[in-house]
């Protein structure tokens, strides 16, 4: 049986509680989804007292499913205002999950000036107090704990970023080598657990077994059918071959890869900054390709990338990262790309978020595009809070209220990620109107990408699908996500309890409504289903399109939600 453990950090207390019949079926984003949308007011400060943290593992973490083993964590997001879950790899997901935990709910404020750590081994938890990790990066912060606790543990922890409140603050889960450089990026998850006084919690490996099944031998057989699906795919083989890299070349091709602050969507110098040149870095520096973010993964999409002088530097330069600091900076250089990587990882800041926030500056005389050194001195200058950091770690939003630039690339208060959606339409349809804001995650739409016509369903069946797979677990790269009836025959034998097709897709379904809802609560209407006003306006090129989808149409992904008006 799995187990929610509640701990408060004003009063102290840890609770250790079953978890319910009825979230059998339930991890990861959707057991979160309940638990905020009951426990957390929409209405409260995200900095406040009243919100939560939520740490859930997906359904299937910890056991022999192969890339299964994704983390979800949330809570009332300090950038959108909203529900926010952020979807992570790394090792912790699995480690709880063998360890028998369903979820981990913190709640409370820590009073005191001091930072505290969390320390959960198999039969215990308990609260420890650690002034000393003070403004340390994610890199000392695990060197520290690893020291104190052993080698062996796996940690989640904010950098600086967090613990000074900033909204593009993110939350670090150690990988499989257990360096901090997977990370929950998105909606400022990392100043709500800043705002509480938590610097880390240190999950003690020991006791740790994977999970059985009810029924071994029809989990066995759907598991191995659901690998030989993952290992066969095409983008499988892709993204051993070029990482997440190899999307640079796809969106340059497409037209939906940002260009200087999202004024174009193809860059002239992408040879410099894609997979081809990644790797050909990799090989002279003895970096490699095919690099595991968790323990049991047959994608190996990741990387390790060294500096000049072959020494490490960051795992998982990835396409979001290098784009966003990379063409959308008009920055064409891999090692600049990769130094602001690992002071991101280091300091705690969403890539995204704040590749998007420099693209605002470069609106000002504090950042012309292409300045690699200027780039790199804004990011230390976030890290270290100065006055100018502390507005830009607020995201785009704010930096572009107190610079009174009003082209500013975001939904709900969250940047868009690196797609120009007027060039790739269904993906806008999602970005607008999910409920997590600007995503790509939250529901890819690739479709006849110049078409205004037929996003409402792709994009509303897109979402449901991609909350089943963040809630069981999967990576978005096993491509898994409609195939329902393989779901049916992994859960049932897993839990014991056999759904239907009809249970599998409700699983999303009301996920969403409850993501809504919240919103709802919290005063969001259907004007914040919108893209900024510009790209209904502005050709893009290479393609010269706009967003043209109608106002109607983003209306109708969820108007038209069966039972969930």
């Amino acid at each position: 049986m799995r187990y929610r453990l509640t701990v408060n950090l004003e009063k102290q207390t840890v609770d250790r509680k079953d978890l319910p019949e009825e979230a059998a079926w339930l991890g990861g984003r959707a057991l979160l989804d309940s638990i905020l949308l009951a426990e957390v007011p929409p209405t409260c400060h995200p900095l406040g007292p009243y919100n939560k943290v939520i740490i859930a593992p997906g359904l299937f973490a910890g056991t022999t499913m192969p890339t299964a083993g994704r983390l979800s964590i949330g809570a009332k997001s300090p950038l959108t205002g909203g529900i926010k879950e952020s979807n992570v790899g790394g090792m912790a997901g699995i480690v709880l999950s063998q360890l028998g935990m369903g979820a981990l709910v913190i709640e409370g404020e820590f009073s005191s000036p001091s930072l505290q750590v969390l320390l959960i081994r198999q039969d215990s938890a308990e609260i420890v107090e650690a002034p000393e990790l003070k403004g340390l990066g994610n890199y000392d912060t695990v060197a520290a704990l690893k020291e104190r606790f052993g080698q062996k543990v796996v940690i989640i922890s904010i950098g600086p970023c967090g613990e000074m409140k900033m909204a593009a603050a993110t939350v670090a889960v150690t990988d499989n080598n257990g360096r901090p450089c997977r990370h929950a990026a998105r909606g400022g998850l990392g100043a709500v657990m800043g705002a509480k006084g938590l610097k880390a919690i240190v999950i003690d490996p020991q006791g740790a077994r994977p999970l059985k099944a009810v029924d071994a031998p029809a989990f066995s057989k759907a598991v191995k059918e659901y690998t030989k699906i993952v290992q066969s795919s095409k983008r499988t083989t892709f993204l051993q071959e070029n990482s997440t890299a190899g999307l640079v070349d796809v969106n340059h091709a497409r037209g939906s890869m940002p260009t200087r602050y999202f004024t174009a969507g193809s860059y002239e110098r992408k040879d410099a900054i894609n997979a081809e040149r990644l790797k050909e870095l990799i090989r002279q520096r003895g970096g490699s390709m095919g690099h595991t973010c968790m323990r049991g993964c047959v994608i190996r999409c990741s990387n390790v990338f060294n500096n000049e002088n072959g020494q490490y530097l960051t795992s998982g330069l990835e396409y979001e990262t290098i784009v966003m600091m990379g063409s959308n900076l008009d920055i064409d250089d891999l090692d600049t790309i990769a130094q602001i990587d690992f002071r991101c990882d280091n300091y705690g800041m969403d890539t995204i978020e704040i590749g998007a926030t420099l693209g605002v500056l470069a609106a000002t005389d504090l950042f012309v595009f292409g300045d690699c050194k200027r780039a790199i001195a804004l990011i230390d200058e976030i890290g270290q809070g100065t006055v100018l950091g502390r507005i830009l770690g607020q995201g785009a939003v704010t930096t572009g209220k107190i610079f009174g630039i009003r082209r500013v690339v975001a939904v709900k208060g969250q940047s868009l990620p690196a797609y120009c959606v007027q060039s790739i339409k269904g993906l806008g349809v999602t970005c607008a109107t999910s409920p997590q804001g600007a995503d790509h995650t939250s529901g890819f739409v690739s479709e006849e990408p110049l078409s205004r016509e037929g996003h409402v369903e792709r994009s509303r069946d897109s979402q449901i699908n991609m909350v089943i797979a963040d809630s069981l677990g999967l990576c978005l790269f096993t491509g898994l996500r409609a195939e329902h009836n393989l779901f049916v025959r992994l859960v049932g034998p897993l839990t014991g309890k056999i759904p239907t097709e009809a249970d599998i897709r409700s699983i999303g379904r009301d996920a969403l409504w409850q993501e809504r809802t919240f919103n709802t609560r919290a005063g969001f209407g259907p004007g914040h289903d919108r893209l900024p006003e510009f790209m209904n306006t502005e050709p893009l090129p290479p393609n010269d399109t706009v967003f043209d989808v109608e106002d109607e149409q983003l209306d109708r992904v969820f108007g038209e939600y069966p039972g969930h008006s």
